[in-house]
């Protein structure tokens, strides 16, 4: 049988370039959410209509694909935003916000899809975290730390599954070319903070790398080639040679040189 595959953030992006590869590439039935629909028009999979923030839409968007094909194979947990700024000037109800999306957004859907894959006793969740969750650098505080809590749900998660045949992965990409950067939530530069040359310069290192980035293909076909796989690694790195060197220099180097390294890039 095809295999029934949910992808969140599927209007643009990594999200969209996943499901557009699966759907190309294979006879899976793939289903894209977005929350507006209008985004999802002439795509080559199934548009779904799927808010993370919300536990009645996660419910409401897993029941109907459970309705209309009986089970749900893969789980991509893509959908995510980006947050800049100093801790101490970035608003509680942003962080609280941003929580909301990239983690306790897959969390939910993770409850909600594992009942019918233990049912089914098989099923694979793809986590996109990022490689911001391995290294912390300065005004991403709150990012990293999203990406980091999922990628140890993770790695706890594949364990407690273990039993009933169904893997959780996790990609952590590093820079492509995407429109994170347009939704993204900056703090203010503040005039006059302490933090304002360093962060002013940071944020714009920041939105240089992102031009810069490959292009989503690239975690598209890594997708595809996991799924297929019968036993799949935990963990998959995916950026420039620098970007993963970086996560081995952290654990071989000291870190007061790591952090100075880090601190002379951002």
């Amino acid at each position: 049988m095809s295999k029934v595959i949910l992808i969140t953030g599927g209007s643009s992006g990594i999200g969209k370039a996943i499901a557009t590869y699966l759907s190309e590439n294979n006879s899976f039935i793939v289903y894209g959410s977005s929350r507006d629909l209008n985004k999802l028009v002439n795509t080559l999979f199934l548009p779904i209509k799927l808010d993370v923030t919300s536990e009645q839409s996660i419910n409401e968007c897993v029941e109907k694909i459970i309705k209309d094909q009986g089970r749900i194979d893969v789980l991509i947990n893509n959908a995510g935003v980006g947050i800049t700024g100093p801790l101490e000037e970035t608003p509680n109800v942003e962080i609280e916000k941003h929580f909301k999306t990239n983690l306790y957004g897959p969390i939910n859907l993770i409850k909600m899809v594992l009942p019918h894959m233990r049912k089914n006793n098989s099923g694979l969740i793809i986590n996109i975290t990022s490689i911001a969750g391995y290294i912390g650098t300065p005004f991403r505080s709150i990012y990293s730390a999203g990406k980091s809590s999922l990628d140890i749900i993770s790695e706890t998660l594949n364990m407690e599954t273990k039993d009933f045949n169904i893997n959780v992965v996790c990609i952590a990409p590093g820079d492509y070319l995407t429109n994170i950067s347009k939704g993204r939530f900056h703090s203010p530069v503040i005039e006059g903070s302490p933090y304002q040359l360093k962060y002013d310069s940071s944020l714009k290192k920041m939105n240089e790398n992102i031009t810069k980035g490959a292009n989503p293909i690239k975690v598209a076909k890594l997708v595809n080639k996991i799924i297929h796989l019968k036993n799949p690694r935990k963990k998959y790195i995916s950026g420039s040679f620098l970007e993963r060197f970086g996560i081995v220099l952290k654990f071989i180097l000291p870190q007061k040189f790591f952090e100075y390294l880090v601190l002379k890039l951002f």
